[in-house]
């Protein structure tokens, strides 16, 4: 049985690649502050609370664009959200909901896959309630999840909703590995 997969998506500087270092406890992916810098798709193996999947950080996802590197970024994209068992759309918590955020939301809902909505960027906005100035709801993907990639506040309780979403699977490698022996 294979692992279950999980997607990180949103549009470009909301703090993806952020997140997924943040997830893997060490750098893997670049982060800087203008767009355009994650192109392809880094893919993680990582475990929560004993349950293990691969998490996949994407290029920031921007909708009707004929730029070709925004065209190739969204099909690597597309090609995340299709593998995965469980999308998380990243929104910037201090800049509130985009234009892009409403396009990329439609995209999940009609995937129909089960979607983790992940505010970033609360590391400096103060008390846990500081998202009430931003209607994240409107977005329609249920309870909006704060999370502050750079410091790791509200990371726990984000990992508690996707594993709560991941479909049940096995330890695959172990059950599917081929060992072999050398000897002599």
């Amino acid at each position: 049985m294979k692992l279950p997969v999980v997607a990180v998506v949103g549009r470009p500087n909301v703090g993806k690649s952020a997140f997924f270092n943040r997830i893997l406890g060490h750098r893997i992916a670049i982060v800087e502050d203008r767009p355009g810098v994650t192109r392809d798709r880094n893919f993680a193996r990582t475990e929560w609370n004993g349950r293990q999947f691969y998490i996949v950080d994407t290029g920031g996802m921007v909708e009707g664009s004929d730029e070709e590197m925004d065209r190739l970024i969204r099909k690597q994209v597309v090609a995340a959200i299709e593998e995965a068992d469980v999308v998380v759309q990243m929104v910037d918590g201090k800049a509130g909901p985009h234009p892009l955020d409403y396009q990329i939301a439609d995209h999940l809902r009609r995937t129909e896959r089960p979607t983790v909505l992940v505010v970033n960027k609360i590391d400096n906005l103060g008390a846990p309630n500081a998202l009430g100035h931003h209607d994240f709801w409107d977005l329609g993907l249920g309870e909006p999840r704060p999370v502050g990639s750079l410091n790791g506040k509200g990371s726990g309780d984000v990992l508690d909703a996707i594993v709560e979403q991941l479909p049940e699977s096995g330890d695959e490698e172990e059950a599917a590995a081929i060992r072999v022996a050398v000897i002599g």
